[in-house]
């Protein structure tokens, strides 16, 4: 590729932003957040960046934690990811013991669609699995926006304390486990003992949204795990996680994402407060008032996403696969253009 002739300076400018920015140019398009529709319709995310060590790549697969990818490498024109698999298992002699596989991830570029394919081996070491999926490039990260100029609209009341209306299951064939009583909003997951595993359902507003503000009061039982998605696409972890060092799984985290910075939560049993604010897509968070999350970049979706895109609007969905929550006092105010 042919160099413009710049400035020593300016040069070196350029060149130190070309390797280190998350986003890349001309010289690496791969460089890049992208939105994954991986096999079956699900959803993913990709993140390519430079390092010390060359090229980083991260993904997210359908639901769980963001991950680091084993190694990544650029080769003929085309970016090659490992990813090692580590299940249980048993050796030739009969001896429980965990079972590594490689599985090989194979992106080319045409443009900002990125097309991939998986390779890994058979569990029975007889052939290999093999799959398509695709990815889209997501938008530059907009900067961070000044908070103090954001103008919010007339609250919307997501949760009357009444009923349920305004709400429906996510999937229509999970298992309702929600019900209102005395103006609170209860999930309560029980499962059956000697019976098939009843897989109970997360319930969405009928009604999307963008950008806004989100208050909303939870009450976690010892251990229970939930989430409180914006947009359908990024969850605000709710978890009982009281007196456990701080962690990017934690009550108020961006599940996986963002890390608190303090530790805000009070025991499982009492309500909590939640106030969230989703602007340009950075998230800030405030529990129990206490400021945990100051308008900070959210690169991509997490886990349990309803889709990949970052652009669209979306509804706030509660987890309710998990265990028994509570919630109330759902309010939403969207931000005025």
């Amino acid at each position: 590729m042919k160099l413009l002739r710049l400035a020593p300076t300016l040069l070196l400018t350029s060149l130190c932003t070309l390797a280190f920015s998350r986003i890349g140019v001309a010289e690496n398009a791969f460089l890049a957040d992208w939105a994954l529709t991986l096999p079956g319709g699900q959803t993913g995310w990709l993140g390519v960046e430079s390092s010390s060590n060359g090229v980083r790549a991260d993904m997210l697969w359908v639901a769980g934690s963001v991950f680091q990818l084993d190694s990544a490498r650029f080769e003929n024109g085309k970016l090659v990811l490992t990813r090692i698999h580590e299940t249980d298992g048993k050796t030739p002699d009969g001896k429980t013991a965990k079972i590594k596989s490689t599985e090989i991830i194979t992106a080319t570029l045409d443009g900002d669609t990125m097309k991939l394919t998986t390779v890994s081996p058979r569990a029975d070491g007889k052939g290999e699995n093999r799959a398509e999926f695709s990815g889209k490039r997501l938008p530059l990260m907009p900067p961070a926006p000044d908070l103090s100029k954001v103008k919010f609209g007339e609250p919307v009341v997501l949760f009357t304390g009444a009923n349920s209306d305004g709400w429906r299951l996510v999937d229509k064939n999970a298992v309702n486990g929600w019900s209102v009583k005395d103006g609170v909003l209860s999930n309560n997951p029980q499962q059956e003992e000697g019976k098939p595993h009843k897989n109970y359902g997360n319930l969405r507003t009928d009604a999307e949204f963008e950008d806004f503000s989100l208050h909303a009061e939870t009450r976690v039982p010892k251990d229970g795990n939930s989430g409180i998605y914006l947009r359908g696409i990024y969850e605000v972890q709710v978890f009982d996680s009281f007196g456990k060092p701080l962690d990017s799984h934690n009550m108020g985290a961006i599940y996986s994402r963002i890390t608190p910075t303090a530790s805000a939560e009070k025991p499982a049993g009492e309500w909590q407060s939640l106030d969230i604010m989703l602007v340009d897509r950075h998230a800030t968070v405030v529990l129990n008032g206490t400021k945990i999350i100051n308008n900070q970049p959210i690169f991509g979706p997490t886990g349990g996403a309803l889709w990949p895109e970052v652009d669209r609007p979306g509804p706030i969905y509660l987890q309710g696969d998990h265990t028994g929550i509570e919630y109330r006092n759902l309010v939403v105010r969207p931000v005025v253009k």
